[in-house]
């Protein structure tokens, strides 16, 4: 049978195979290591922890965790330079069209399916997917037909 390597008592097998010492205050508190924790993602809706062991250390310095939306030294072009400012005083200039004019990528089917089926709580994610549009589509269609409902 093991025993503790502090006080010398008994320890149950079950905790012997993952500890040396026994469940005593002043065994834990001399031989317990406290674990370092590291907040990896970050967000409103949920958080995510990550114990921070050799293998995670070497996960985060290969950049596993990192957001690829926030990130410039991930993302797939090079990276931007400085952004022109206008001069002051000077007009912005405005280069998209207003989103009444925007023409659709869509059918009005599509449209239609993309409203029910957020009406039944899909994402976007999944309505995008089981349309096969994009996420920001998919969206669209969502919304111009929320609009439209609430003009008809």
């Amino acid at each position: 049978m093991a025993r503790c390597v502090t006080c010398g008592s008994e320890l149950h097998p079950e905790r012997a195979e993952k500890y040396d010492y026994c469940t005593k205050r002043e065994c834990r508190e001399q031989n317990a290591k406290p674990l370092t924790i590291a907040a990896v993602a970050v967000n409103k809706a949920a958080d995510q922890y990550l114990v921070l062991n050799e293998r995670a250390k070497e996960e985060l310095a290969a950049g596993n965790y990192q957001d690829r939306r926030k990130s410039s030294s991930i993302t797939d072009g090079p990276p931007r330079q400085g952004v022109r400012t206008p001069p002051t005083g000077a007009a912005p200039v405005r280069r998209a069209r207003p989103p009444e004019r925007r023409r659709r990528t869509w059918t009005r089917a599509q449209e239609d399916l993309a409203l029910i089926y957020a009406e039944r709580g899909m994402r976007p994610d999944e309505i995008a997917e089981r349309l096969g549009v994009s996420r920001y589509t998919a969206t669209q269609m969502v919304l111009t037909g929320k609009g439209r409902a609430k003009l008809g």
